[in-house]
């Protein structure tokens, strides 16, 4: 069974970088769109960042836009989100998460099907 795997969690200071990356488990295997969600105790998920199949369109949350990127290798089945100039946040669990039907970016949870068990993320001030 096909899984996702983040990596690069931990604790940054604010003004720091941070790399994170999701990984699927199976070469066979295609993400169609890809994204990133996080959760902080006892908040909602929300969206943080998304990208298309083929990577041409991009989503980002308003609280991201200007200080995140996304990218991904459809080779390789990877996905990258850097965080520039962090801002000090409460710890959060970053998750990506894939589509199995949908290929564009979007920010909506529901379109997507498989995630991977998340990685905590905290920047302190």
């Amino acid at each position: 069974q096909v899984q996702l795997l983040e990596s690069g969690g931990g604790v940054v200071q604010a003004g720091d970088s941070l790399r994170r990356s999701c990984a699927a488990s199976e070469r066979s295997f295609t993400p169609l769109a890809m994204a990133w969600f996080r959760q902080a105790p006892g908040k909602e998920i929300e969206s943080v960042a998304a990208i298309s199949f083929m990577g041409a369109n991009k989503y980002f949350a308003d609280s991201v836009k200007g200080r995140f990127t996304i990218s991904r290798d459809n080779d390789k089945k990877t996905m990258v989100l850097q965080m520039n100039s962090a801002k000090p946040e409460a710890p959060a669990i970053y998750s990506c998460a894939t589509s199995h039907t949908t290929i564009t970016a979007s920010g909506s949870s529901r379109r997507y099907a498989l995630w991977g068990p998340g990685i905590q993320v905290t920047v302190s001030s």
